[in-house]
């Protein structure tokens, strides 16, 4: 209940979006700022300054706080504004097989004048890597975010913090963005296969690289993808191509040219979501 109550809180208060396809702009009312642990000790001390000089009547004391309280207001703006007015753009996410880990690439572009320092990206669940990022005035920059599969078919990327505290740690300034993006996970392939079947009986078998190019069984009509050295030139010399003839290659006889049938319904007891 607790739980829920919270994801719901959560989506009201830091607008936590549905996936948003394209390119997404981080306005102002979609970064938030909080202190840090830094920035409350920060905030303490400057408090406990203010009631010192207060109590003992020091002129200096109160300079001293009222400038260390400016940089602290310095720092809300420029935190801010590290983080705000960037443009977001999905990228392509590796294919891979079930159980291996995919990488989502994701674009942060930087239309702005001023460069953005110290920016972290990662995924808003606990437990993965984060990444820092700088981005020079008027750029961009790719970001691979690795994350783990477990079964195959399109797996949607995760949601993605962004967040900040440059310039001096005492404020932290962060954004969430779920991107409408996916990833093709194939199935994840046997660990030792058992051979596979032939489709006749009394099929000879050959080494691999060799079978069937010793005994030669006759021609037939050029393929696209037929490799040259199996070109029948000496039938082709007989050939007049510029009146309607056509290239033939050579056919060979062997075991490796039988057809193998694979068939799924004899294949029970197989978890086929992995």
């Amino acid at each position: 209940m607790f739980t829920s109550l919270k994801k719901r809180l959560r989506k009201i208060v830091f607008l936590e979006h549905k996936p948003e396809s394209g390119e997404v702009f981080l306005n102002q009312r979609r970064v938030f700022t909080l202190p840090s642990k830094p920035g409350l000790v920060y905030v303490v001390l400057l408090l406990l300054m203010f009631l010192a000089a207060t109590n003992y009547s020091l002129n200096l004391g109160f300079g001293l706080t009222y400038v260390l309280g400016g940089v602290a207001l310095v720092n809300v703006f420029y935190g801010f504004r590290n983080l705000a007015y960037l443009h977001l753009l999905p990228g392509s996410a590796r294919a891979v097989f079930a159980g291996e880990e995919t990488e989502y690439t994701v674009f942060l572009i930087n239309r702005r004048t001023h460069p953005r320092y110290a920016i972290s990206v990662g995924f808003a669940e606990k437990g993965h890597p984060e990444k820092f990022v700088d981005i020079a005035a008027e750029s961009r920059v790719a970001v691979q975010l690795s994350y783990p599969t477990t079964n195959r078919g399109l797996q949607a990327i995760p949601r993605i913090r962004l967040q900040t505290s440059y310039p001096l740690g005492l404020l932290r300034a962060w954004s969430t963005w779920l991107p409408d993006a996916n990833a093709l996970v194939y199935p994840q392939p046997e660990a030792n296969p058992p051979p596979l079947p032939m489709s006749g009986a009394g099929q000879k078998t050959e080494a691999p690289g060799h079978a069937g190019d010793e005994d030669f069984a006759g021609v037939r009509a050029y393929q696209p993808g037929d490799p040259m050295k199996h070109l029948a030139w000496k039938q082709i010399a007989k050939v007049d191509t510029a009146l309607g003839g056509t290239l033939v290659t050579k056919q060979f006889a062997g075991g490796s040219g039988s057809d193998v049938m694979l068939d799924f319904a004899a294949l029970p007891g197989i978890w086929i979501q992995n």
